[in-house]
């Protein structure tokens, strides 16, 4: 830890703290006014973990300073915990945007000086907050951009699927509209357990495929073999598994909005009518 004297007080902000985050530590720059000497800032600089309890820490020592502000830069996502458990700790966090930094004339080139000079660019005043949604908005785009990459991955598979079937030469997918729909995974399951004959497939189909009965038994009509069949149930079973992680994320998605919109909504009850 180090610590440095200044003669003078630019500061609008009176105590600060500054982090220069990296993948596994933060370079921790804090600034504050003299204990006895007015007009003079006293500086600390050091390392921090950015594993849980050490960020913990550095919450509790950072509150007992009376620090009124943390800035840090928004690098990748390595800022996540450091911002959270630090607002969790009540402190004032602001997440800036580097390239803000970057075009301030002077800034140096090392972690311990990048996080100084951050630290006293927030005391002047000289930098801004970049948005950072509140917790439950938070949860709701984790939970809708896992939904998304579920969403991909699952389309993905199904078009292995269909890779597997053209390599058996089975054209099921020029006749039905939808692999996965009804009659179209009765058949796939169908052909994993062992039916091979193309009459006894067709006559699974429901609905409008009902009409297209001779088109399926020329599609069905191919070389699929017991390493397709294999191949087959695992790829309809990762189909399977992430078509309930999907179910389950909108269920999250469902509650997280229920969370969100209650409260605004009582809000508005309970505002006073316009005069």
């Amino acid at each position: 830890m180090e610590e440095l004297r200044e003669d003078h007080d630019y500061g609008t902000v009176a105590r600060v703290t500054a982090i220069d985050i990296a993948k596994a530590s933060g370079m921790i720059c804090l600034r504050v006014p003299h204990d006895t000497i007015e007009g003079r800032r006293v500086q600390q600089v050091w390392t921090v973990a950015s594993t849980t309890n050490a960020i913990l820490e550095l919450g509790d020592r950072l509150v007992c300073q009376g620090v009124e502000r943390v800035v840090m830069e928004a690098t990748g996502s390595y800022w996540h915990p450091f911002f959270y458990l630090l607002e969790a700790r009540g402190l004032d966090c602001w997440l800036v945007n580097a390239r803000d930094v970057k075009n301030v004339p002077g800034r140096p080139k090392t972690d311990k000086l990048d996080a100084v000079w951050l630290a006293k660019l927030a005391e002047r005043g000289m930098v801004r907050a970049s948005f950072v949604p509140p917790k439950a908005i938070r949860h709701l785009r984790d939970f809708t951009r896992t939904r998304t990459v579920f969403v991909q991955e699952r389309t993905r598979h199904k078009h292995r699927v269909d890779k597997a079937l053209q390599d058996a030469q089975i054209k099921l997918s020029g006749v039905v509209s939808d692999l996965f729909g009804m009659s179209g995974r009765a058949m796939l399951d169908a052909l994993v357990t062992g039916e091979r004959t193309p009459r006894v497939l067709a006559d699974l189909a429901k609905g409008n495929l009902v009409k297209k009965k001779a088109a399926l038994i020329e599609a069905l009509t191919g070389q699929f073999e017991d390493h397709h069949a294999r191949l087959l149930r695992v790829l309809l079973g990762t189909v399977d598994h992430l078509t309930a992680q999907i179910q389950e994320l909108d269920r999250l998605i469902a509650c997280t909005l229920e969370e969100i919109t209650t409260p605004h909504e009582a809000q508005q009850r309970n505002r006073p009518p316009v005069a």
